[in-house]
């Protein structure tokens, strides 16, 4: 009778733990729609070709390369200036600037900038693949009609910790309802006394499983609410500053 009483008490037990083991799982917060958002785009410009992947391009004279293997990841810039070559890598392990292939020392402002700067130019032709990162913060704003096509409208903003330097600086995207696709993309910065910005895609092109885009770069008042912005554009309200065009994209070996 002992031994059977214990028995069932176990039996019990475990019956327990696995049912409130069930509702727990139950309970757990379920991906929010604009997780959902993001997911499908990354998938529809490259997916799990971004984890491990290798390119080099072209773009306003310097060559830029980047090579993601999972957890680690190092983005380069290399340019011939006054006669002297620089060559800049950001990594894991930090910013490094390299003349005629010796490392020099750099003041906390100028590797600031200096990295900054490489690294905004990787993670806009690797859009939209970061912006599921921890630092990321995410909000649904509903959906927007943009020559004709319905889009997910994202607001971007970013964690104070782990956001960079730039956390301040919000983004909107515009994102295909059916395609998944990026089209569209704007940003207010705080830099250089600040400003508006509003991006077009075009030109896009695959490469090795990753969707790469050129951008027509336009400007708007910098009070202009981010949401306003597609509006302005139909109507023709925004000026074109600069086309943004990757040349001579090349996979590399990673």
């Amino acid at each position: 009778m002992c031994k059977l009483g214990w028995g069932f008490l176990v039996l019990i037990l475990i019956l327990i733990l696995a049912a409130c083991k069930s509702k727990a799982l139950l309970q757990q917060p379920a991906p929010t729609k604009a997780a959902d958002i993001i997911n499908k785009a990354i998938s529809a410009h490259g997916g799990t070709a971004y984890s491990n992947s290798a390119f080099e391009f072209d773009f306003r004279d310097k060559q830029y390369s980047f090579s993601n293997n999972q957890d680690t990841y190092q983005y380069t810039r290399q340019e011939n200036k006054d006669g002297d070559n620089i060559r800049d890598v950001l990594s894991n392990a930090g910013f490094t600037r390299h003349i005629n292939g010796q490392q020099i020392n750099l003041s906390p402002a100028d590797n600031t900038k200096y990295s900054n700067s490489l690294n905004s130019v990787i993670y806009f032709a690797l859009l939209p693949y970061k912006l599921n990162d921890p630092a990321v913060l995410t909000t649904y704003k509903g959906l927007t009609i943009i020559k004709g096509n319905s889009y997910h409208t994202l607001e971007i903003a970013f964690k104070k910790e782990g956001g960079g330097t730039d956390f301040e600086d919000v983004f909107y995207y515009w994102i295909h309802q059916d395609t998944h696709v990026v089209d569209y993309l704007a940003y207010s910065f705080h830099v250089n006394k600040g400003g508006v910005r509003f991006r077009e895609a075009i030109n896009p092109t695959t490469v090795n499983g990753i969707r790469f885009q050129d951008y027509v770069n336009y400007k708007a008042d910098k009070e202009t609410p981010l949401g306003d912005l597609p509006t302005l554009f139909e109507k023709g309200n925004l000026k074109k500053l600069s086309v943004i065009e990757l040349e001579n994209i090349r996979a590399l070996k990673n």
